[in-house]
């Protein structure tokens, strides 16, 4: 299926599904003669109207012959399509054209259209098979691993939701060479967040490699598989540990998140979500250091790096920091009266604070304003 080695994901011991790599559609294919050897499964590729017009007709091809019907579901791309109202017009579809619980969805896309897909593959009659084909680099590093879906409720980030697992997730490395370095930067966002909580040596392996991740026009299958692969493993055994966000570990994967989610609704979704996290990320360090866990020479090493690559968008400087602040109250990370707030003791060790306060993380974006905007 792979020109690379596949990552198992597990639950309980058991192997769930597989993160496959490779440079083409073709193991799709492979995958789908497998999955469904009777021909009577029905699937509906889900996709935004952008990436759809790179790689629709390329998917069509590879599943055409695996399946009794072929249908397709394209909604409008960006933030904006991320609600019960597109997911809503896919149920409509799948209705009429009579799909069942043997049947599939397939999440052609980045962040937005998997969480969706997923979401809509959790529900529809309580639950039915999703493959996730990311195309993104966010996707590919963060949301399409983990069964976590959802959809944003009234400009709350991810408010309704479901934890739903893929049957595969197939991330096609090609797919990123028709990203803009927006794009790419945004993802990138998720990569460092990644080595910050978990992998120091990956964080310094970041900083050693930057001129070729983040300078180049293109970069090799080999450089992308390993940074996406280590990504992976990151959070496989995240996910492994706390599949459920029950035990706390998994809440680590939002290092960066409170604060990022909360300038993302304010911007009103006009900056990326790997832009926001990239800054979320920096915020969270400078509260690391003003509460005494991190040193100042680890903070500032993180400041540095996440501001100097990875072309972070200048905020506005009548920015309403106290009503980014007000907006992590409605965060579905608030738990009670305290919020879970990921902090660093170390790079490469994170750990969950519920005593971080408002005027903690005002006081930290008002720094960023003055310092680092």
């Amino acid at each position: 299926m792979s020109l690379f080695e596949s990552l198992p994901v597990e639950y309980e011991g058991k192997r769930i599904y597989d993160i496959a790599y490779s440079n083409d559609f073709k193991g799709i294919s492979e995958f789908s003669k497998e999955y469904n050897k009777s021909r009577s499964k029905k699937i509906c590729i889900v996709s935004d109207s952008k990436v759809a017009s790179y790689h629709m007709d390329a998917i069509l091809d590879v599943v055409k012959n695996y399946y009794s019907k072929v249908i397709s579901y394209i909604f409008p791309e960006g933030e904006p399509s991320k609600n019960l109202d597109t997911v809503i017009k896919l149920y409509t579809l799948l209705i009429e054209e009579k799909f069942d619980r043997n049947d599939v969805l397939l999440a052609l896309g980045g962040g937005v259209t998997g969480d969706m897909c997923g979401f809509a593959a959790a529900t529809y009659l309580r639950g039915i098979d999703f493959i996730q084909v990311p195309t993104s680099l966010l996707a590919d590093v963060d949301s399409s691993i983990g069964g976590k879906t959802g959809v944003d409720f009234d400009k709350y980030k991810n408010m309704v939701g479901a934890f739903h697992m893929p049957r595969l997730v197939y991330i096609n490395l090609s797919t990123l060479d028709t990203l803009d370095k927006r794009q790419l930067y945004s993802g990138m966002g998720e990569v460092v967040k990644s080595a910050l909580i978990k992998d120091s040596s990956f964080y310094y392996w970041l900083k050693e490699h930057i001129k070729e991740l983040a300078g180049s026009e293109k970069l090799d299958s080999d450089t992308l598989f390993y940074m996406i692969n280590q990504c992976n493993r990151i959070k496989k055994a995240v996910v492994e540990n706390d599949p459920h966000e029950k035990t706390g570990e998994r809440a680590l994967l939002n290092f960066g998140h409170t604060l990022g989610h909360a300038l993302e609704k304010y911007m009103n979704f006009e900056l990326l979500h790997g832009e926001c996290v990239s800054i979320g990320c920096i915020l969270a360090t400078i509260i690391s250091e003003k509460k005494g866990y991190l040193s100042c020479e680890k903070s500032s090493d993180v400041i540095e790096h996440i501001r100097n690559n990875y072309s972070l968008p200048k905020l506005p400087t009548d920015i309403d920091i106290e009503q980014i602040v007000l907006n992590t109250h409605n965060d579905k990370k608030v738990s009670g009266n305290s919020i879970k707030f990921i902090l660093l003791r170390d790079i490469g060790d994170a750990f969950i604070c519920t005593d971080v306060n408002d005027a903690d993380m005002i006081d930290a974006f008002k720094l960023y304003m003055t310092d680092f905007n």
